[in-house]
């Protein structure tokens, strides 16, 4: 083995989520290149990771750039494929790059098995999604030593995120507290009122300075939770790019969110994490990295993932009450950083 590729076609938090498998096999093997394959969007995180040597993007585009990225793998000669993704096109890629070992999932015994030349067993049980990744070097005879997740900040990325803040008006002589509305799916997400009470109950009680995140589509959201809350939490919604927002993460007292990759940044760059499950398993998906709490009520959501949820307002996210969130926000803000401390500002000061 001395040229792999690396293929994970999903979402920012399964490439993050990924990184201890990189860093395995640099770890047993360091004069192996390795090279990684992600969807458009999802490279930054990746960026300035010494464990890999490239990153190849992947377009959804015309029949012409999809011929030149097939070419492009067949001229690159890898000689092992590990295909993280469990998915159709991933394992046609595998296929046709022309590497002689293809290792892959196929959980759900689909015809894309005849794709590698070995399928990895799913382990019964749920695990964590690193845990279940790191089963793909089982065949190449590599185990894992740390398995946090990695994201590797620049000076000059640190410095872009203070020059951002500095533009919303963030005082460096107060803590920063994240909360993170949005969600990929409307049912992973805790309901806008909720946020804006525990903005308020933040500020009021800790002083600190309370940031709504949140992508481009998160904007009107944030918004939204900005004008319920009476403490003028700070919009930085669609303000800042992957590394922008993992540097303000970085610099902050605390991250409150749902299952999402803002999520898994926040815990990797070593932030505490309040983390808001329904949907999800956080078994499988918890945060790893930096302190959690998590709160999970534990419902069997299979029926009510798709299309729609049918429990209403008894969903998994409306049950977690506001009072609980603050209770683990207590639970994890550090004590004594300036503007951090219980009662250290008034409403009247507002």
């Amino acid at each position: 083995m001395h040229n792999v590729l690396i293929i994970k076609l999903r979402y920012i938090g399964d490439v993050l989520l990924a990184t201890p498998t990189v860093r395995a096999i640099k770890a047993a093997r360091p004069d192996v290149r390795v090279t990684m394959m992600v969807n458009r969007g999802t490279e930054d995180v990746l960026s300035g990771n010494p464990d890999i040597d490239e990153i190849l993007v992947l377009d959804k585009g015309s029949l012409a750039a999809q011929s030149q990225l097939i070419a492009g793998l067949r001229r690159r000669r890898f000689d092992t494929v590990i295909d993280l993704t469990d998915g159709d096109r991933s394992a046609f890629l595998s296929w046709i790059s022309g590497a002689p070992v293809r290792i892959g999932f196929n959980d759900e015994q689909r015809w894309r098995g005849h794709y590698y030349t070995q399928v990895v067993q799913s382990v019964s049980g749920v695990r964590h999604r690193i845990d279940r990744d790191l089963e793909a070097l089982k065949p190449l005879g590599i185990q894992a030593g740390s398995k946090d997740p990695q994201l590797w900040l620049t000076p000059e990325e640190a410095n872009s995120a203070d020059q951002l803040l500095d533009q919303l008006g963030v005082q460096r002589s107060q803590s920063i507290v994240v909360l993170q509305p949005g969600a990929r799916y409307w049912f992973k997400a805790w309901p806008p009122e909720r946020f804006a009470e525990l903005a308020d109950r933040l500020i009021s009680q800790y002083g600190c300075q309370v940031l709504i995140g949140g992508s481009d589509q998160d904007v009107d959201l944030a918004q939204q939770i900005r004008q319920m809350a009476k403490s003028s939490p700070i919009n930085a919604a669609g303000r800042t790019t992957i590394k922008q927002f993992a540097a303000i993460a970085k610099r902050s007292a605390l991250f409150v969110g749902s299952d999402s990759g803002a999520m898994h940044i926040a815990s990797a760059v070593g932030t505490p994490v309040v983390a808001l499950f329904g949907p999800s398993n956080p078994r499988e998906w918890g945060p790893r990295g930096g302190p959690v709490e998590v709160l999970y009520k534990e419902l069997d959501c299979r029926s009510c993932f798709h299309p729609t949820c049918i429990r209403g307002e008894e969903n998994c996210m409306r049950l977690i009450a506001v009072h609980e969130v603050f209770a683990a926000a207590q639970r994890l803000i550090p004590v004594g950083k300036p503007g951090c401390g219980p009662a250290s500002y008034s409403s009247s000061s507002r």
